[in-house]
């Protein structure tokens, strides 16, 4: 009998890292991931068929901004690009996560122990 087994990518952005959207003109901070997608049915369906992303691939949770505004998204690894453009990202969360932009890569902030 064969074994169905379901591989799981290692993920190619990192926490901390600044990225931009390939398709949407916004770029943010990666504060989470997700080893495949995690939202909701209605979430992805809302999402136009032409573009929408496969499910069996890495999800990231941004602290994004674009000119108009900064707000949290999540993005399919296959829409994002490393931004490297060493601009610091505004979002006003990026303090609650992150201790300092350094080379391009935020540093997560170091966590009280118990």
């Amino acid at each position: 009998m064969s074994e169905i087994r379901r591989e799981i990518r290692q993920a190619k952005f990192r926490i901390g890292q600044v990225v931009r959207h390939r398709i949407y003109p916004f770029r943010g901070v990666i504060f989470d991931v997700d080893p495949v997608f995690n939202n909701t049915e209605e979430w992805w369906l809302s999402i136009p068929e032409e573009i929408r992303p496969r499910k069996d691939q890495p999800y990231y949770h941004l602290l994004a901004e674009n000119e108009e505004t900064t707000y949290v998204a999540y993005v399919s690894e296959q829409n994002l690009e490393a931004d490297d453009s060493g601009e610091p990202v505004s979002h006003p969360r990026v303090r609650e996560f992150f201790s300092h932009l350094e080379g391009g890569l935020y540093l997560p902030k170091k966590r009280a122990t118990n």
